[in-house]
């Protein structure tokens, strides 16, 4: 996996990998144990999917998401525009608050003044000369990094296998909340076009369809390598009778696994989580603004570096904007079916000449669409009101 090819997979796989993240798979194998592994085994099947089928409708089309859908449904792109980009700011503030946690965990700054240096080195990338090859470069260490990490700490654990293979296929309770959290966290909201707009917005060389498809499917991959880790990780923990500490449960996990050495490894992890993630979600919330206006695609680079102030800003004086997070995450399993309807209802309505979507990823993806929309409702019918 080189090129263009592998950068698209690891800016959307990195974007996915956030603090919040490490969070939720730390919590949902809380509650889930063993059977947690179901939960990613369906959440890795809807992924591939979902990916696909978008990642392969935009490059065939060779248009961004908010520009195919206008020129179907009118008005459609700019909805979708306007949610993606809700989304991502939101992310993005949370995104900025755990760099600076990972900085304050590692040095003896302040949480803000650690989100402010992160803020920082994120708008240098921007800055450079080759801002894809900057970003690639970026996004695929710390990727490397993270991973490298995780199997480090899960050699500490120790989790039970054979129990965790078992309960893959055969799992004790079934969560749906769970279920649209991961597939939201992983091709919701921005996520899953980061990689396709990546690929869109380089035009030095040209990629085919099969690099399309398994630069797609690599990216859900590194995901879920992550996911699987940081799963079995917290899964050997809890089995050898940790009690995860609440107000931090991701860098308890660390802890419990290798003592204050342990606790230094998540400060690395968690700040390569949202330092990444907060390049994606500006690079792939700027690419959908260009619909919007054509001030976005002339001021792209300066776009995006407002992008990631603003966050920084909102953060700084507002604090841990905890409850937009939430109701964020949330939103993210409903946006999913709206972005891949969207595609799915383009290539039904229009017919290319270079180019057939696979009758199976087509119909597979309407069965994604229906079953992330009646999950994602029962979940937020369920889950919001505890918020007030």
């Amino acid at each position: 996996m080189g090129g263009k090819g592998a950068g698209a997979a690891f800016l959307m796989a990195t974007s996915a990998i956030g603090p919040g993240f490490l969070t939720q798979t730390t919590v949902f194998t809380q509650q889930l144990m063993a059977s947690m592994g179901f939960v990613i085994l369906i959440s890795v099947i809807i992924d591939i999917i979902a990916q696909l089928n978008i990642w392969q409708i935009l490059t065939a089309n060779n248009k961004r998401g908010s520009e195919l859908a206008n020129e179907v449904i009118s008005g459609s792109g700019h909805a979708l525009t306007i949610f993606i980009c809700l989304g991502g700011l939101a992310f993005n503030i949370g995104n900025v608050s755990g760099a600076g946690l990972g900085l304050n965990i590692l040095f003896p700054v302040s949480v803000e003044t650690g989100s402010v240096i992160s803020a920082l080195i994120a708008i240098i990338i921007f800055l450079s000369k080759d801002i894809s090859k900057s970003m690639d470069l970026f996004v695929k260490l710390l990727g490397i990094v993270m991973l490298a990490l995780m199997l480090y700490v899960v050699f500490y654990a120790a989790p039970p296998l054979a129990q965790v293979v078992h309960r893959t296929f055969v799992p004790t309770v079934i969560n749906f909340t769970s279920i649209v959290t991961l597939v939201g966290g992983t091709v919701g909201g921005y996520i899953t076009f980061a990689g396709a707009h990546r690929l869109l917005e380089d035009k030095s060389t040209p990629i085919s369809m099969q690099q399309v498809k398994r630069s797609a499917v690599n990216g859900i991959v590194l995901t879920a390598c992550m996911r699987i880790l940081l799963f079995l990780a917290v899964f050997g923990i809890l089995n050898q009778g940790f009690q995860l500490n609440p107000e931090n449960p991701a860098a308890s996990v660390f802890q419990a696994a290798a003592g204050n050495l342990g606790y230094k490894l998540f400060g690395i992890v968690l700040w390569c989580a949202a330092i990444t993630s907060v390049v994606g979600s500006a690079f792939t919330s700027i690419t959908f603004l260009k619909t919007l206006h054509p001030v976005f695609n002339r001021q792209q680079r300066m776009a995006t570096i407002l992008f990631i102030l603003l966050s920084t800003i909102v953060f700084l004086f507002w604090g841990k904007p905890i409850f937009i997070l939430v109701v964020a995450g949330s939103l993210n399993g409903l946006i999913l079916p709206f972005s891949l309807g969207l595609m799915l209802w383009v290539m039904i309505k229009r017919k290319l000449r270079h180019y057939q979507h696979p009758a199976w990823l087509l119909w597979s993806g309407w069965i994604v669409v229906a079953v992330m929309l009646w999950m994602s409702i029962v979940t937020f019918v369920n889950e919001i009101p505890k918020l007030f």
